[in-house]
């Protein structure tokens, strides 16, 4: 089952990559939950609920903050009913046209062949921790 939550997580992220919301519904729990970044200002709360509030946060933050910003998976590591995606974040602030590259993490919850929880992480070696792997 496991190989198979990496999949539905590769999957759903080839989409929202690609800003295809409407090609991922079925790979969602209704009430997926997407929690502040670990490391970030949203540490600690959970900043939507629902595919459509994570769209919405998303697309605002895109607009109000950046005037690029792309997350490119570099790696999928299962962890059982968890996966673990390393990214590589590509950012250029609005207005200020500061750039930066940054590696972060994922960790994404499986249950039942579909997403119920995402949480950032600004340092992957945290990411693998809390999924309960060693780097």
């Amino acid at each position: 089952m496991s190989q198979e939550n990496v999949e539905i997580v590769r999957r759903a992220s080839e989409s929202l990559g690609r800003r295809d919301w409407d090609g991922t519904p079925d790979l969602f729990e209704p009430n997926v939950e997407l929690h502040g970044t670990v490391g970030g200002i949203g540490e600690g709360q959970i900043v939507a609920r629902g595919l459509g509030e994570i769209r919405k946060v998303i697309e605002t933050e895109d607009d109000e903050i950046w005037d690029d910003h792309r997350i490119e998976p570099q790696e999928f590591i299962d962890a059982g009913d968890r996966v673990v995606v390393l990214q590589r974040e590509y950012q250029r602030g609005k207005g200020s046209g500061v750039e930066l590259v940054l590696d972060t993490a994922t960790v994404v919850d499986v249950r039942d062949g579909r997403i119920v929880r995402l949480q950032g992480y600004m340092k992957p070696a945290e990411a693998l921790e809390a999924a309960g792997l060693s780097d």
